[in-house]
């Protein structure tokens, strides 16, 4: 009885002395949900671009600047997401700052070749090198979380056993999702087209096959010629959905669709950026991509 009482105290006691939980920036919402998964109670980390917007133009306010420069750490994708972020996070005094791409162990894919991203202007409007949506293979996700609790729990030691449970029931709660997404896609036979060049992580860890994007990046606007090439890409056979993409104009999608016979799809998101941000945005973001993908080629 003596026993439960004392944990039943501690339980209301406040942080152990000496336990400080730092300021945390993230770069996109994918990152603000991992990181919120290590912190839990703890604390809630700034998100710097959300509320829909593009992350590869983003403009910093003059707040978030000042939450940079005062961060005790920082978790970003990379350059490669967000080029403008480069040079702020070079120059910010935070302790720690985190290129999450960069990290061992992450499995990296690159983008297809240079001509996959430009448009019938040969203008290169694609992110070309390194594809930065590698949060789409689980696998990435896990060994991000795991890094981000030691990370954390070295800038504030008192709470180091809290960010490292933490860390470990996000890894396991991804892993189930990463089983109950691999059953959903299990009856997915057709091929599929997408709006841009960042569905390859996906695809390569399910199994899925693209056949063609109608963009090599998401501010590119795909020309005449390069849509009539997808077309005929697509009468050869293999295909049977395409996909518009949330926060993108539908039209190239449904043109290609009206031209060719494929269905169109629901759009579909892959960084998150029309689902409220959390901690469970990482897995309504997989969990949407696989049911929208699933439901029109299944």
């Amino acid at each position: 009885m003596r026993l439960t009482f004392s944990a039943a105290l501690l339980a209301l006691l406040p942080l152990a002395a000496g336990a400080e939980v730092p300021a945390v920036v993230t770069d996109i919402p994918v990152v603000h949900s991992l990181v919120a998964q290590v912190m839990g109670d703890l604390g809630t980390p700034d998100l710097l671009v959300g509320g829909g917007s593009s992350p590869h133009d983003y403009q910093l306010r003059p707040s978030q600047a000042r939450a940079l420069a005062n961060a005790g750490a920082v978790f970003w994708i990379g350059p490669e997401m967000t080029p403008w972020l480069a040079d702020v996070v070079a120059a910010a005094d935070a302790g720690d700052k985190m290129a999450l791409l960069d990290l061992p162990g992450t499995q990296l894919r690159q983008f297809g070749s240079e001509a996959d991203h430009k448009d019938a202007d040969n203008k290169d409007h694609g992110h070309g090198g390194r594809d930065p949506h590698a949060w789409l293979n689980p696998g990435n996700a896990s060994i991000w979380l795991g890094a981000i609790a030691k990370t954390l729990a070295a800038r504030d030691p008192g709470n180091a056993a809290t960010y490292r449970a933490n860390a470990e029931a996000a890894m396991k709660a991804t892993e189930q999702l990463d089983a109950d997404l691999k059953a959903r896609l299990a009856g997915v036979t057709g091929g599929i087209v997408v709006a841009h060049d960042a569905y390859g992580y996906f695809a390569d860890h399910y199994g899925l096959t693209v056949v063609a994007s109608l963009a090599g990046g998401d501010a590119a606007q795909p020309g005449a010629a390069h849509l009539s090439e997808v077309a005929a890409l697509v009468r050869g056979g293999g295909a049977k959905c395409v996909f518009p993409e949330a926060g993108h104009d539908p039209k190239p999608a449904v043109a290609l669709a009206g031209e060719t016979g494929l269905v169109v799809g629901e759009a579909i998101d892959p960084e998150g950026l029309g689902i409220a941000p959390g901690a469970e945005l990482y897995a309504a973001l997989m969990t949407a991509l696989a049911e929208k993908i699933a439901a029109c080629a299944g």
